[in-house]
């Protein structure tokens, strides 16, 4: 763990988020994205590393295959329960070195002009919700993640 690193903290539970745990397993942990109490885009989803790392080079091949395989899994779940037309998948480690990705889902209607992993929380259609609304998002797709690896 890097000592002023915010999602090392967060993994320790030092730092408290909105939304609960979508999934967890040795080496990723997912959950929805704090907006830090400004309202929160519905079905932006975080996939972090667990092992502090920077970014995609420094993974190991089974973390690799793990991130890999649980990026797949909660981008069909954005799909099936929120009902997503299409899923962008972002790395930039610009603000925050240690390895995550964001999963950003865009639903049917938004307009093309609002495309885009970040411009859709601009649309005039844009799902955003409360904390409540945001942990029944994490529910659903933590079951739909749930019945699969169960069937």
């Amino acid at each position: 763990m890097s000592g002023d690193c915010f999602i090392c903290k967060k993994h320790k539970g030092l730092i408290q988020t909105v939304g609960e745990m979508i999934y967890e397993d040795d080496f990723v942990y997912v959950g929805h994205i704090d907006s830090n109490g400004k309202p929160n885009y519905l079905g932006h989803i975080m996939i972090d590393l667990k092992r502090h790392v920077p970014t995609l080079a420094e993974m190991e091949p089974e973390e690799a295959k793990a991130f890999g395989f649980i990026m797949s899994r909660v981008s069909k779940a954005l799909k099936e329960t929120e009902g997503a037309e299409h899923i962008y998948a972002v790395v930039s480690g610009n603000a925050v070195p240690h390895l995550h990705m964001h999963l950003v889902a865009r639903y049917p209607g938004t307009p093309e002009e609002y495309w885009g992993p970040f411009a859709v929380y601009d649309s005039p259609t844009a799902r955003m919700g409360d904390d409540i609304d945001v942990n029944e998002v994490c529910r659903r797709i933590g079951t739909f993640l749930e019945k699969r690896d169960e069937g």
